[in-house]
């Protein structure tokens, strides 16, 4: 046990670099912690919309346990993360969640496509956000927190896909979370 540590929510990082705020549409592919994605998509409130697409029923299994333990509504569809199975212009925030390192394993062209398709949902202005692991260091990793995938920069799979103003949000307790856009207009 140890006394000086703070009993706080373990997804504030998570929901804080997110974003999200009442009333906005989130969409977010690939579910490594149903109870994190419940955290974020408790922000969206009912005013709002989280949904979560996963490519298999193990990964969803997942997504209903963490939004029924938190009390939160999150549609759940399984779908690979290159064919999302929803409308064009229709969401806010787009999270790539690759703490599993399943984006990263895959070949550039086809995290390219999914980036496309992450943008294709996006409404324009609205932001990508991948969520990636990295190797634990300093505090982190004597608690034993996060980091034991490689670490993974998705700012070329983002700048590939067709994201505007890509850039490094920050690292931190064994994540990193890389941020693009949709341009508001088509130039």
């Amino acid at each position: 046990m140890m006394p000086f540590r703070a009993k706080s929510n373990p997804h504030m990082l998570i929901v804080g670099m997110a974003g999200v705020k009442m009333g906005d549409r989130l969409a977010q592919v690939g579910c490594s912690d149903g109870a994190a994605l419940a955290a974020v998509a408790a922000k969206v409130g009912l005013s709002g919309r989280a949904v979560a697409v996963v490519a298999d029923t193990e990964a969803a299994v997942r997504v209903r346990k963490g939004s029924q333990q938190a009390g939160v509504l999150v549609d759940t569809e399984v779908a690979p993360p290159d064919a999302l199975p929803l409308a064009d212009s229709s969401f806010d925030l787009v999270v790539i969640d690759d703490q599993t390192g399943e984006f990263a394993a895959r070949s550039p062209e086809a995290q390219a496509a999914a980036v496309r398709e992450a943008l294709r949902v996006l409404q324009p202005g609205g932001r990508v956000l991948t969520i990636s692991g990295t190797k634990a260091s300093g505090l982190s990793a004597l608690l034993g927190r996060r980091g034991t995938t490689p670490a993974f920069d998705a700012t070329p799979a983002l700048e590939a896909g067709g994201c505007r103003f890509v850039r490094l949000l920050g690292e931190r307790e064994g994540l990193r979370f890389v941020e693009g856009l949709k341009a508001r207009s088509e130039v």
